[in-house]
């Protein structure tokens, strides 16, 4: 969660691809962003996480806080759109379906006070730094795939080689591998 719009402007910028963002809908209020494991999608989020999250954003939010029955919104991060135009922590949406909603019709103290003790405020986090640091692991990961799957085709490139030149003649008649009767010594032609 960002401290201040500012920040929450620099975690659009620099979120990552499966990071899901969360927010109260039509009201101004703090970004939660929950970062998902590797190959979890937005489905694979436990039903209770995204309560939490949601009593999150409305907790942090001056507007959200003092209203019943308000709905959050949460997609994931790659779905929100940012131009030019918009105010500072203002987002849109590429893609209005992907976007859900979970209704939050009260404040749950108990939630929010358990996520405020867990809460770590850090100062100068340098998002970019680690979106690229993310980046580059993730293109690493890529070439050694690559690399590994180019290596097997040539492996069994080889391999087929093999069974072909077993299979073949071309290793039996050589001129080195053969040889006469009269190599032999033997000059008769009489067989008895």
């Amino acid at each position: 969660m960002g401290l201040d719009k500012y920040e929450n402007e620099e975690l659009i910028r620099w979120g990552w691809p499966e990071d899901v963002w969360f927010h109260v809908d039509r009201v101004s209020s703090a970004h939660v962003y929950l970062r998902l494991h590797d190959g979890d999608t937005i489905d694979d989020i436990p039903q209770s996480v995204i309560d939490d999250c949601a009593q999150l954003v409305k907790a942090n939010s001056i507007q959200g806080n003092k209203m019943s029955n308000v709905d959050v919104v949460y997609t994931v991060w790659h779905n929100l759109k940012k131009t030019p135009a918009m105010d500072v922590g203002q987002v849109g949406f590429h893609k209005d379906k992907e976007v859900r909603k979970v209704r939050v019709e009260r404040r749950i103290n108990e939630v929010v006070n358990r996520l405020n003790k867990t809460k770590e405020e850090r100062l100068n986090v340098d998002l970019r730094g680690q979106r690229e640091e993310r980046d580059r692991s993730e293109r690493e990961d890529q070439r050694k795939k690559q690399q590994e799957i180019k290596r097997k085709e040539k492996e069994e490139e080889r391999r087929k080689q093999e069974l072909a030149e077993q299979r073949s003649y071309s290793t039996l008649m050589r001129e080195e591998n053969m040889t006469s009767n009269k190599d032999a010594g033997n000059d008769s032609d009489d067989f008895m």
